[in-house]
């Protein structure tokens, strides 16, 4: 059974640009068909909702904003760091290269280091941001599933953390690469791949949960009371 303990859990959104995931964005039209199929929009921000109800710290993981200069005089360029260069993907100071607004980081949010190529974890401040927080277990949404959510998720698992991959909350160029991602790679690292409604049903109970807590602890103890029936006899 999935359990979540919400001291050690966390949620990591990956990449909720413009470019990516809004109208008129650079590479919208390319994941669209795919993204309007699942909800995939609409799903990442009720995880995001659901996460912060229930109180989970919650990280993002972004890439490589473009800046002019960039590449240039390296010796190697991956292909899809080239991909980038071409296109000026999250091109720096512009609107695409922005969080898309309702997925905005809250004060107290973290938002690691970017990374240059696809793993959320290579070259930036994540790992550590997430040990110094005490997180073991991940809850992972974003873009997109055959690159920065593959690559990241391995890296998680190579490290050591427990991930969950939100299913619907994730969404690619075509089914093809959906389906290599969700159904043949990310089983052998993700320790769960749940739908949107499951992790959500997860995470209210988690929130439920807190709630109990926390109106237990503002109850008076039994000696309290005893004391406060005495003073109102008096």
């Amino acid at each position: 059974m999935l359990v979540y303990d919400k001291e050690i859990t966390a949620l990591l959104v990956i990449d909720p640009y413009n470019d990516f995931i809004s109208e008129g964005g650079k590479l919208w039209e390319r994941i669209r068909a795919v993204a309007e199929a699942n909800n995939c929009i609409p799903h990442m921000l009720q995880v995001l909702n659901a996460a912060r109800n229930a109180k989970l710290r919650v990280f993002y993981a972004m890439h490589h904003r473009y800046r002019p200069g960039d590449y240039e005089t390296w010796k190697y360029v991956a292909p899809v760091q080239k991909a980038a260069w071409v296109h000026k993907s999250f091109e720096y100071g512009t609107w695409g290269g922005e969080i898309r607004a309702e997925f905005a980081p809250k004060p107290g949010e973290i938002v690691a280091t970017e990374h240059w190529c696809s793993s959320g974890f290579a070259n930036t401040d994540l790992d550590l941001q997430l040990k110094k927080h005490g997180i073991h277990q991940l809850i992972v949404i974003g873009l997109i599933a055959h690159t920065c959510i593959e690559a990241t998720v391995r890296f998680a698992a190579e490290l050591g953390y427990e991930v969950t991959v939100v299913k619907d909350a994730t969404a690619d160029y075509s089914d093809e690469e959906m389906h290599a991602a969700l159904d043949v790679n990310l089983p052998n690292y993700a320790s769960a791949i749940v739908s949107t409604e499951e992790v959500v049903a997860l995470l209210s109970a988690l929130e439920d949960l807190g709630a109990h807590v926390a109106r237990a602890d503002s109850r008076p103890s039994a000696a309290t009371s005893m004391e406060i029936q005495k003073g109102l006899h008096q």
